[in-house]
């Protein structure tokens, strides 16, 4: 995965008005440029900031805003009032925005100056109450955004803007982008089903079917010289259980998984795609479910769910871009069984082959066993222990009458048992507050069992996300009571009743 955030672009938009003349406006523009320089100089804003003229008039906000609409790569925008900028010169370049706004409450001074404080220096720094006015109008137009309080020197500030590039940077990933599915859904299954003609719409991807044969055309004709040169770089990345070593006795397993994987990546590659579902109950013609296959192709950006679930691949893909390049990992998961014992309960993650390799813990291992359902030849998976430390689980679900993000703050904590007999790859976590109350919170939420689970990223970028996509956001964390998360719902669903009718 290469996301070139770089190549990104969050316009800064400066507001002021004609009343102070033009030394006061030539001075707001030498302040905007400094602090776009510091955003821009060696902070965790990933993206550039641009900076755009001062706008002093409807005219100028209007073709500004519209030209930040057509530029494919300005991201969102960043408003601050310098000065005074009275309200309804912003209506009518509000009313066309298309971008993620973050509304940066700043000011250009650290401190009063007590001493030499004068009226010219009160008309030139008024963002005190500038920036009220620009967010009162903002808020009666109902218009989602980031407010960031804060001088622009602290770090708190700048990394609360960061939070909110890479989340802006996610939705445009979003954007146009293409998800195949092979097969349907798992047969009878609720909760990974949903309206993709409603997530289009929403969210800008979609989500078609596409014929297994079309994959197990491209996997029978892959060359044997492509195959080996797959081989060598399991070998050199993985430790290889001996079976599967020359002339091991699932050496063929291997071979075979190796073709999927080259098979699998053509097809995503030529497609344009940027993560995928499959269903074990829709194979034909495959020799084998895809394992390594699909813990490989994670690893290099792509989202994926298993069982036909189409919108935790999208919910995967945008985590990875939101996380890319920072600590940790964000990666497909399914909490699969639990440990009750209350002095130490937690929740073991893991899938049927596919947990993405970017959560290892260690170095992991290329192994063959047999697997119960799909009626195929034993598979080719990675097993390996997870990485532990502060992390969210997160689900994105279809509620009928809008899309729900679920997220749990949880604590992953290292995989001490040996387990000889659980060949999958293990995430142990403890969700917050508690085992009792999270996991009965989740299930009030109707959260999914098929997870984003990160290490890389806070409930904060994923707040900011749902705010851009225009998602209903629940978070279970350490303030969670089973009578709050119930009260919230019902708020919710009143609200989004509401809105409805």
């Amino acid at each position: 995965m290469n996301i070139n955030y770089k190549q990104l672009e969050v316009w800064f938009l400066t507001g002021s008005q004609d009343l102070y003349g033009e030394e006061t406006l030539k001075k707001v523009a030498e302040n905007t440029k400094v602090i776009i320089n510091h955003f821009n100089d060696n902070t965790p804003i990933p993206v550039n900031i641009i900076y755009k003229p001062i706008v002093k008039n409807s005219e100028e906000i209007y073709e500004t805003i519209v030209s930040a609409n057509s530029s494919d790569n300005c991201i969102g925008i960043i408003t601050w009032m310098h000065t005074f900028s009275p309200a309804k010169m912003w209506i009518r370049g509000l009313k066309a925005l298309q971008k993620p706004l973050l509304h940066l409450h700043t000011q250009y001074n650290v401190d009063i100056p007590w001493s030499t404080i004068d009226m010219d220096f009160m008309n030139l720094n008024q963002s005190a109450h500038g920036d009220r006015e620009f967010g009162h109008i903002v808020s009666r137009l109902n218009i989602p955004r980031k407010i960031v309080t804060g001088h622009w020197k602290e770090d708190h500030t700048v990394e609360r803007i960061a939070i909110w590039t890479r989340a802006a940077a996610a939705w445009k990933d979003w954007q146009g982008a293409k998800f195949a599915r092979f097969g349907d859904n798992m047969r009878n299954v609720a909760v990974t089903d949903g309206d993709k003609v409603s997530a289009e719409t929403q969210f800008g991807f979609s989500v078609n079917t596409y014929p297994i044969g079309e994959l197990v055309k491209l996997i029978d004709n892959v060359c044997s010289n492509e195959v080996r040169k797959l081989l060598d770089v399991y070998e050199e990345s993985y430790d290889l259980d001996d079976t599967v070593k020359k002339d091991g006795e699932n050496r063929q397993s291997l071979i075979e998984a190796a073709r999927i994987e080259i098979g699998l990546r053509q097809f995503l590659e030529e497609g344009n795609f940027r993560g995928f579902t499959d269903s074990f109950e829709d194979l034909h013609g495959m020799k084998q479910l895809p394992g390594i296959a699909v813990q490989r192709l994670m690893a290099d950006g792509y989202g994926f769910a298993g069982e036909g679930d189409w919108k935790t691949p999208a919910l995967v893909r945008a985590c990875k871009v939101m996380g890319f390049g920072l600590p940790g990992a964000s990666a497909f998961m399914e909490d699969y069984t639990y440990n009750f014992d209350p002095n130490n309960s937690m929740v073991l993650g893991s899938h049927m082959l596919e947990v993405d390799p970017t959560l290892a813990a260690d170095r992991p291992r290329i192994e063959v066993h047999p697997l119960g359902i799909g009626g195929k030849e034993d598979p080719v998976r990675l097993v390996f222990n997870g990485m532990s430390g502060d992390a969210i689980n997160a689900s994105l679900v279809d509620m009928g009458n809008r899309f729900r993000l679920v997220v749990n703050e949880v604590i992953g904590v290292p995989v001490e048992q040996d387990l000889p007999k659980l060949p999958v790859a293990r995430v142990l976590w403890k969700p917050l507050p508690d085992m009792r109350t999270a996991c009965s919170a989740w299930i009030y939420a109707g959260g999914a069992h098929h997870t984003v689970y990160s290490l890389s990223l806070t409930t904060e970028y994923l707040e900011d996300f749902a705010r851009i996509a225009g998602l209903e956001f629940l978070v279970i964390d350490k303030e969670t009571t089973i009578s709050k998360i119930e009260s919230q719902i019902r708020w919710n669903e009143l609200y989004y009743t509401l809105k409805r009718d």
